[in-house]
């Protein structure tokens, strides 16, 4: 990206946050603040407008789940990334729903955390490999909902569905596909118009909720 994205961290344990902060701006990230809570990370977002808040999900005073709702209702543009130890798809489900645009483990390496903040500033959904696995393995074998989205979606829709719903880029899923960029880019609009849908994070939770998985 053209500028130095912005970036506040929410975590209660210091040496994390100096931990991130370090693996961040070694990328060229640029920290502007550092807080132990969400409600500290709301508290300097109103005052830094920073580009993307990485939250804890257990913390004292505010946690990362409550956070994010309070973010998703008080600053919509700032994109949230929940950045913890918890692997299980419990977690993943709930961070999906609270309305964060990524989950990445804390022992992830400096660029795979930079990749994550690019993405998601970037309007996409970033999950850790594990993370993915561990919360679309399960949809393999179930049966749609009754809110079924075949009567709603193509076949074709469906399958840029489930791999927006994995993380990908429009760039990624047209080489996934084997189609171009615009004609990812037209799915992923004509899916939003018909779904009702605006964002990515409505999008996941459509795809999880209907157990759209690609064939």
């Amino acid at each position: 990206m053209s500028k130095s994205i912005r970036i506040i961290i929410a975590d209660d344990h210091p040496m994390v946050r100096e931990g991130l902060k370090v693996s961040l701006e070694s990328e060229g990230l640029h920290v502007v603040a550092d807080v132990s809570n969400g409600q500290e990370a709301l508290e300097a977002a109103a005052e830094l407008n920073p580009d993307a808040v990485l939250l804890d999900i257990s913390m004292p005073v505010m946690g990362g789940l409550e956070a994010c709702a309070a973010f998703r209702d008080r600053f919509p543009d700032i994109r949230l990334l929940i950045i913890t130890m918890h692997d299980d798809r419990e977690y993943i489900l709930k961070v999906v729903q609270a309305g964060a645009a990524g989950y990445v483990l804390k022992d992830a390496p400096p660029e795979e955390l930079t990749l994550a903040v690019q993405t998601v500033c970037q309007g996409g959904t970033y999950f850790s490999s594990s993370v993915a696995k561990t919360l679309f393995s399960e949809f393999g074998n179930n049966s749609r909902s009754v809110s079924s989205s075949e009567d709603i979606l193509s076949p074709r829709e469906e399958d840029v569905l489930a791999l927006l719903a994995e993380g990908m880029g429009n760039k990624e899923i047209a080489r996934e596909l084997d189609i171009s960029v615009r004609t990812a880019e037209a799915h992923r609009l004509k899916i939003k118009q018909k779904l009702g849908i605006n964002n990515s994070a409505g999008l996941i939770r459509y795809a999880l909720d209907n157990g759209v998985v690609r064939r």
